[in-house]
């Protein structure tokens, strides 16, 4: 109930009708879309997009040929601590879009489906900050964080049993190659293979919420 409440502001609120694609989830029930996002923090509010990778899956195939990669140039520098994690450089990105055409080439990308990936709720903040600001509302997309289902399928003894979900170890575990570097497109799709595996395994009997 609390979510239909949710669909419904969340369609009053959108200011442009040609985004309406984006709440006709029905049309893509075989379809998600893997994506990450590489920033300048870890703070939605005030961090920045500096790139954005993205990749459809239908049924059970990663569909590679549709990928999205696309940088941005962001209004503020970029602080050395988070070039250590990203490796994004300023030459990297000197080419770099604006945020708002790239965020509006994302929603066209995506669509009505579904996203996923290595918590996702970032991502989709993230990407629900310049969405409101453009179309009126935020990403009414269903999200499904790879961690959780991850966790769901970890056979435990008990609900104190520690679980090192980290990106890497997962991967490591569900014996998927790693694909070079991590940016975001290559985690993008990296995350795609999580979820076409972890789908096809059961949640264990025994799991703890």
């Amino acid at each position: 109930m609390i979510d239909r409440i949710k669909y419904i502001l969340n369609r009053k609120s959108l200011k442009d009708e040609r985004f309406s694609f984006l709440f006709d989830s029905e049309k893509y029930k075989d379809e998600v879309v893997a994506v990450d996002i590489e920033s300048t923090g870890l703070n939605y509010k005030k961090d920045e997009i500096l790139s954005i990778g993205a990749v459809k899956i239908k049924g059970n195939k990663i569909l590679i040929n549709e990928s999205f990669e696309i940088f941005c140039k962001p209004k503020k520098k970029i602080s050395e601590e988070s070039i250590k994690i990203h490796h994004i450089r300023p030459c990297d990105i000197q080419n770099g879009i604006d945020i708002q055409e790239a965020i509006l080439k994302l929603l066209d990308f995506i669509e009505g489906r579904a996203i996923l990936g290595y918590y996702i709720k970032f991502d989709y903040e993230m990407i629900s900050k310049y969405a409101k600001s453009l179309i009126g509302c935020k990403l009414p997309n269903k999200t499904i964080e790879l961690s959780s289902m991850y966790y769901k399928r970890k056979k435990k003894s008990s609900a104190y049993d520690f679980i090192d979900l980290k990106f890497d170890t997962i991967l490591k575990e569900l014996d998927l190659p790693k694909l070079g570097k991590h940016d975001a497109l290559n985690d993008a799709i990296m995350s795609a293979m999580m979820y076409l595996k972890l789908k096809r395994m059961p949640i264990y009997k025994g799991a703890f919420s």
